[in-house]
Order: C-alpha cells, then sequence, then structure tokens
C-alpha cells in the first residue's frame, strides 16, 4: 500500500521540485555574473543598465541622470538574457 505513495513522491520530484531548484541555481549564477553596464529587465518589466553593484542590490539607470535601486532577484532571468544577447 505504501508503493503508489511513494511513486507518487518519485514522480513529484522529478517533475516539480527538480525543475524549480535548476531554475533557482541558474538565476543565482547569472545575476552574480552581471556587472556594470549590463543591461536587465526587472520582474516589474523596468528595462534598464546597472551602474553600480553591491552585495544585495543593483542601482539600475532608466534614463540619463535617473537611478534606482533595486534587489537584485527582482531581476528576471529570461528577459534580461533576451536583451543582452541582442
Amino acid at each position: 500500500s505504501f508503493l503508489p505513495m511513494v511513486l507518487i513522491i518519485v514522480v513529484f520530484y522529478f517533475f516539480m521540485i527538480r525543475p524549480q531548484m535548476k531554475k533557482q541555481k541558474e538565476h543565482k549564477k547569472y545575476i552574480e555574473e552581471l556587472d556594470v553596464n549590463s543591461k536587465v529587465v526587472t520582474n516589474a518589466g523596468i528595462h534598464g543598465r546597472i551602474v553600480e553593484v553591491s552585495d544585495t542590490t543593483f542601482i539600475i539607470e532608466l534614463a540619463s541622470g535617473v537611478r534606482v535601486k533595486f534587489d537584485k532577484s527582482a531581476v528576471a532571468l529570461a528577459a534580461s538574457k533576451a536583451i543582452n544577447e541582442k
């Protein structure tokens, strides 16, 4: 009677938990690689260029002279990769 429960847990792990952990690692690695002058897109859809990097935040220049501080976790992975590949 435990076999179906174990099978459900194994399937849940391989289709839900493992891909999410892989995605988190990829996001963390990408954020660590970002440097000054990298173009980024935040989760809110704000486009800008990194002008300063600290431990947990970026200062992003949105327009000439307009700078905003964002948490590093606010950077959208897929959108930022796409904009930097152009």
